[in-house]
């Protein structure tokens, strides 16, 4: 039986790369969680998890490398997609060793267990994911930007400790490939979103926002951050897809590769798509909290994404109004089942 290890299963990406797997292939999935972390995107498969159907769950850290080494030598899983990481920019600004600690050290951690394994097992060779981000290029001035968008040769130029934390992320996995013939692969995803982001990324906030609001929870005011920034936004069920395409069609190793969506705007417009999706659209107001502005932005975020499509075939199929229509409706359940959220 073909194996799959999900590091960071319980989030966003995670859940979704999971139930593409489980609707898609036969293959069992191994998701990668810590002891304390949250279950409700995972929530509609615990009860497979329980009777130990296809999913299973084992408890690791990114950083405690022995537990590493005993999963992936129990496991031994053909495909490995690392996901997990400190994935908030903002929050990276208060919490720089945390973010560095986890998204590079974490990402060495997990590759040196796997090349033990494989030191031990010479019959073992598995095929292997490391997501970085986009955020790694940070900052392209505008006079500076590829006609066609950013390309995976443009310069890095990081605008948080979290975008040079997946510079590191992203590096160790090119090196890991170059140095000891692991077939890595490594993705710089855009924008992606969709059903379960968590509220600390602008989307989902705004999202969160209008629907506490629709049911009376907070006043008609949305708090938000600069809506000037540059987004292209995929789907995060086409961003799936992406990844497991990645890992089996033919896999090069030390590859990279951007992904991302097709549909470009600013921040500020995907506020007003998501307003228009609400009957109290002409009652809310929109409000600057300055808490909510990063240091330094990373803008003009628009990705060239021909190298991976043209060597998997892939193309974002959910329309952009889809995935903020799905978001919206994500945080509108939630709140009408009752639960209590930080305003953030």
């Amino acid at each position: 039986m073909t194996k799959a290890l999900i590091t960071g299963i319980t989030g966003m990406v995670g859940s979704h790369l999971c139930d593409y797997l489980l609707e898609n292939t036969d293959w069992d999935v191994y998701g990668v969680c810590r002891w304390r972390s949250p279950l409700e995107n995972v929530e509609h498969l615990l009860d497979r998890v329980n009777k130990k159907d296809r999913v299973f769950f084992d408890y690791a850290d990114l950083n405690d490398e022995m537990s590493l080494i005993t999963v992936i030598k129990k496991v031994k899983p053909d495909y490995v997609f690392h996901l997990a990481a400190q994935s908030y920019p903002l929050t990276s600004f208060t919490a720089p060793i945390d973010t560095l600690n986890t998204n590079i050290l974490g990402t060495c951690r997990l590759l040196e267990a796997i090349r033990l394994i494989m030191e031990e097992d010479k019959g073992y060779k598995p095929v292997i994911h490391v997501c970085a981000s986009s955020e790694v290029f940070g900052r392209i001035p505008a006079d500076q930007k590829p006609e066609n968008g950013i390309n995976e040769e443009c310069r890095f130029h990081p605008a948080s400790p979290y975008a040079i934390s997946k510079v590191g992320t992203d590096l160790l996995g090119r090196y890991y490939a170059e140095a000891y013939g692991m077939t890595v692969m490594t993705t710089r995803m855009f924008t992606h979103t969709g059903p379960r982001r968590g509220d600390v990324f602008h989307e989902s906030t705004f999202a969160k926002q209008i629907a506490m609001i629709e049911a009376g929870l907070i006043e008609p005011k949305v708090m938000v951050g600069n809506l000037d920034s540059l987004r292209t936004y995929a789907d995060v069920r086409d961003a799936v897809r992406a990844y497991y395409m990645l890992l089996t069609i033919d896999p090069i190793p030390g590859e990279y590769y951007n992904i991302g969506g097709s549909y470009t705007c600013t921040v500020g417009d995907t506020l007003r798509t998501l307003m228009f999706f609400s009957e109290m659209k002409d009652k809310i107001e929109v409000v600057t909290d300055p808490e909510r502005l990063r240091p330094i932005d990373a803008d003009l975020q628009i990705p060239d994404c021909s190298k991976f499509k043209a060597h998997t075939g892939w193309e974002p199929q959910i329309p952009y109004e889809k995935t903020m229509k799905d978001l919206l409706d994500y945080w509108r359940k939630r709140v009408n089942k009752g639960e209590t959220f930080l305003t953030r």
